[in-house]
Parts: structure tokens; C-alpha cells; sequence
């Protein structure tokens, strides 16, 4: 296969979404995002390659609101 015959593709904004939430969840986890990069099945369209089956992120819902008190607290701090 010649370079001329070579396809290019871009990542869909789902795509990019997606490769943005795995990294996303190596570092909340603090873990390799290799395999969950490899893992992922990636479909050529319209709007360029879409990933099949992006990761999953699973919040406490607990932590986000401690998280959300938190930042109250340091916005009324800095007042």
C-alpha cells in the first residue's frame, strides 16, 4: 500500500469525548490508560471515527456533593 492510497481519519467530537473521559478515569484512578485506550472499538462515519464503546465514569454521588460544599466554602472564604 502506497502513502497515496493511505485513508486519514479524525476523531468525532464523541470520540475525542470519549479518549478525554479515559484519561479522565487513569487519573482519578490513578491507573494506565493503555488498556482502556486498546480496548476501545473505534467506527469510521460522517463525522469521523466514533468510538463503540466509550468508557464508563462512575461518581459517588456523596463526593460530588462534598466536592460542590467545598467550593462554596472557598467562595464565600474569599469574599
Amino acid at each position: 500500500m502506497t502513502v497515496a492510497e493511505l485513508r486519514t481519519f479524525n476523531l468525532s467530537d464523541q470520540a475525542l469525548g470519549a479518549v478525554m473521559m479515559a484519561l479522565q478515569k487513569s487519573l482519578l484512578e490513578q491507573s494506565d490508560i493503555v488498556p482502556v485506550l486498546k480496548r476501545m472499538d473505534f467506527v469510521p462515519t460522517e463525522e469521523g471515527l466514533v468510538v463503540r464503546n466509550p468508557p464508563l465514569v462512575k461518581l459517588d454521588r456523596d463526593e460530588i456533593l462534598l466536592n460542590e460544599e467545598a467550593a462554596l466554602i472557598d467562595d464565600t472564604a474569599s469574599e
